[in-house]
């Protein structure tokens, strides 16, 4: 669902719960957020598997490979949202959570998955967003993007999901396509940005993790 510009709720359960009812929706169920207008929203479908996405790019989340090298500043490490360009310490606030763009994907399947297999879809849906995205913008996503998965428990029995399977291959044509088609729609007036340093928001990781032999 899209929010409206300004939004600043932080009792996400309870404002998503109103929206539900709202328009109708006499169940609970998992919701995602965007700033992206539903005009916007694009589907996929292929085989057994049917895919939607928005695509918000206001807040790129950069994961430099070399990020001790010459063209990378170190990071700014004070709890939040720096300006752009900092690195991000705790993400998990709800009051400094960023809220501007997001890759929003939803993914279902007439196929009965185990839980293995759901776990593991998600992993493929989020290689296909970051691969998508990474050809799109040169980032593999933003601050903010998230994934539900959906499942038919009446249907075929499907323990595998990985890249060569059925589902896990059209999970990741429908995912790329509904991205690019909901990409184009977004941006078909205006350039998205190049670089977190060209966006309204964004972070870059520039810390390293200490490396060790287990």
């Amino acid at each position: 669902m899209t929010v409206p510009h300004g939004w600043d709720r932080t009792d996400i359960h309870s404002y998503a719960s109103e929206r539900r009812r709202d328009a109708g929706f006499t169940k609970e169920g998992p919701t995602l957020l965007t700033g992206v207008g539903m005009r916007h929203l694009r589907g996929a479908r292929l085989g057994p598997v049917v895919g939607y996405a928005t695509v918000g790019l206001s807040n790129p989340a950069a994961l430099p490979m070399d990020p001790s090298g010459d063209d990378v500043e170190p990071g700014v490490h004070d709890g939040a949202l720096d300006p752009v360009g900092a690195d991000v310490v705790d993400g998990d606030d709800p009051a400094t959570r960023p809220r501007h763009g997001t890759v929003n994907i939803i993914v279902g399947t007439t196929r009965s998955l185990t839980a293995a297999a759901r776990a593991n879809l998600l992993t493929v849906i989020a290689e296909a967003k970051a691969a998508t995205v990474l050809s799109a913008i040169g980032v593999p996503g933003t601050t903010s993007d998230a994934v539900i998965v959906a499942t038919d428990p009446a249907g075929e029995s499907t323990p595998f999901t990985g890249s060569s399977t059925t589902v896990g291959a059209a999970a990741r044509a429908c995912v790329r396509d509904a991205i690019w088609a909901s990409f184009q729609s977004r941006y078909a007036d205006e350039s998205p940005p190049d670089s977190v340093e060209t966006a309204e928001h964004g972070v870059t990781t520039r810390r390293r993790a200490e490396v060790f032999l287990p």
